[in-house]
């Protein structure tokens, strides 16, 4: 699935699961980094597709770039957008950052893996694909679709409750 917005459906579901313990501006990064280097196959037309960047030991890499460019530019951008937190500038955890761009780096492997003929996930272990078509692209489509319109839906449910609670204290 290069360069298509579906990756961001697993982020945005796992951001209403996780909330403030997940950032789906680091996960969003994660999936640019990791189609960085098919970006310049498909533009220079030399290499492999998607190399040693989908691999989980590549996805490893990308996910410390990630997480480490990432948080200062995520930081940046709120800042520019005058977003705060009780008047004060949002920061984000290193925790958050962290674990946000290896579940980015991670599940990007783990999805394009079950539909890309020429990805090796355990390189440089095993040069096999066991997730080669458990499940049809199709199916691929829509669990990722769904996944986001299910995730945005429970966000904003839990944003709500939680503003009404808050709310109601005061």
């Amino acid at each position: 699935m290069p360069f298509t917005p579906f990756h961001m459906g697993l982020g945005i579901f796992t951001k209403a699961l996780l909330q403030g313990s997940f950032s789906l501006m680091i996960f969003g990064w994660a999936q640019i980094v990791m189609d960085i280097q098919p970006l310049w196959v498909l533009i220079t037309g030399e290499g492999h597709l998607h190399g040693f960047s989908h691999t989980y030991l590549g996805g490893t890499l990308l996910a410390l770039f990630s997480a480490v460019t990432g948080k200062y530019l995520s930081e940046f951008g709120l800042r520019l957008l005058g977003m705060s937190q009780g008047g004060r500038t949002i920061t984000i955890r290193w925790t958050v950052t962290v674990g946000s761009a290896f579940i980015g780096t991670f599940s990007h492997v783990a999805l394009d893996s079950l539909m890309h003929s020429d990805l090796q996930p355990f390189y440089p272990l095993s040069v096999d694909n066991p997730f080669l078509a458990l499940l049809s692209v199709e199916a691929i489509h829509k669990l990722c679709l769904y996944s986001g319109l299910i995730g945005a839906a429970v966000y904003f449910w839990v944003q709500q409750r939680l503003a009404r609670r808050d709310r109601i204290q005061f």
